[in-house]
């Protein structure tokens, strides 16, 4: 998030920028943080997005102890998405089919990081996360007006998770939010339990090869990116809003947000960057390919959707506050504004 570029270190009343939820337009607010330790903090903040999207979220965090090796959190927070889309199931879907939810969560965490070694990152988290959907707002119909139960999964269902997550990785990377050489090789587990019985529970393995391959003295970058989610049970319920999804400013940058959900994903993107300044500018042209479908073994490079584009980054020496990003597919042409790298 730009907020965390540009405000992260200020201690007090600041503003805050960012994203609520993908597709929601950036979001605005305030934001109040205080150190109450060396390298530990609390912080609380309020967005608002002119799509009427809403965040309200507190946090503390207690950084780089053991040698810099292990790092500890928790957040409480509140979301609501008004108008998040959705089109069907699969990559075979039509973007006339489109139907828009909203869905509100509630969720308390507690998250850590330990690195027995500067390059091996260790994570996990356990969550408390509460849904309520209701009808979508803006343009299109809401989703109980186009899809039953049986197109979309679960619609209608309100659950509330204790979501478990562990990850572990190889991580050379110069820095998460700006690198020009190193990458990140990680797998990560979800386990999703529903509090009101068994019917919505489900567990997911994301699996994410990230690649920066510098040339002629990092003039030039390839950069790579590798990504599949899948679900190990595929006769689990999993509901229509935690589907694995592609299409957003950092999967499909061509097609809208969401605009492909199933069971499993694949994901697939290459990036030849051009470094024009090597302190605030990078070009890039860009290719992103995935699908989305409901069985496992469908995952290969048949059926993919594609697009093609042309980027600027803006960036300092460790972050990316500002990435633009224009992509053509075959919906038509896509203008992206994030605050975050693509990878």
């Amino acid at each position: 998030m730009a907020e965390g570029v540009l405000f992260e270190e200020s201690t007090g009343f600041a503003p805050a920028v960012g994203s609520i939820y993908h597709g929601g337009g950036m979001g605005f607010g305030a934001k109040y943080k205080r150190y109450y330790g060396d390298n530990t903090f609390w912080s609380v903040k309020g967005l608002y997005s002119i799509n009427n999207y809403k965040l309200v979220e507190a946090k503390t965090e207690s950084r780089e102890h053991l040698g810099k090796r292990f790092s500890f959190g928790s957040r409480l927070g509140w979301r609501d998405a008004t108008q998040v889309g959705y089109y069907g199931l699969g990559t075979n879907t039509q973007r006339e089919a489109r139907a828009n939810f909203r869905f509100q969560e509630t969720y308390l965490d507690g998250h850590a990081l330990f690195k027995p070694v500067r390059w091996i990152p260790l994570k996990g988290s356990v969550a408390y996360e509460h849904f309520n959907t209701a009808q979508g707002q803006g343009s299109f119909p809401s989703i109980e007006t186009r899809y039953t139960p049986q197109s979309a999964p679960g619609l209608g269902a309100d659950p509330t998770y204790l979501h478990s997550q562990l990850s572990a990785g190889i991580d050379w990377r110069q820095s998460e939010d700006y690198t020009r050489k190193g990458g990140l090789y990680q797998a990560t587990f979800h386990d999703y339990r529903n509090n009101n019985g068994s019917i919505y529970s489900f567990q997911r393995l994301d699996g994410d090869v990230i690649q920066h391959i510098p040339l002629l003295r990092e003039t030039w970058v390839l950069s790579m990116r590798g990504r599949v989610q899948t679900t190990l049970n595929e006769n689990d319920l999993v509901p229509y809003f935690l589907l694995p999804a592609l299409g957003s400013g950092r999967t499909l940058r061509a097609f809208d947000n969401d605009r492909f959900r199933d069971l499993h994903s694949l994901l697939m993107t290459v990036e030849f960057r051009w470094i024009p300044n090597p302190f605030g500018l990078d070009m890039a042209l860009f290719y992103d390919a995935g699908k989305a479908t409901n069985r496992r073994g469908d995952l290969n490079f048949k059926g993919l959707k594609s697009d093609v584009g042309i980027g600027a980054r803006f960036h300092g020496p460790f972050s990316t506050p500002l990435r633009i990003d224009l992509a053509v597919g075959n919906e038509g042409w896509r203008l992206r504004f994030s605050s975050s790298p693509i990878f």
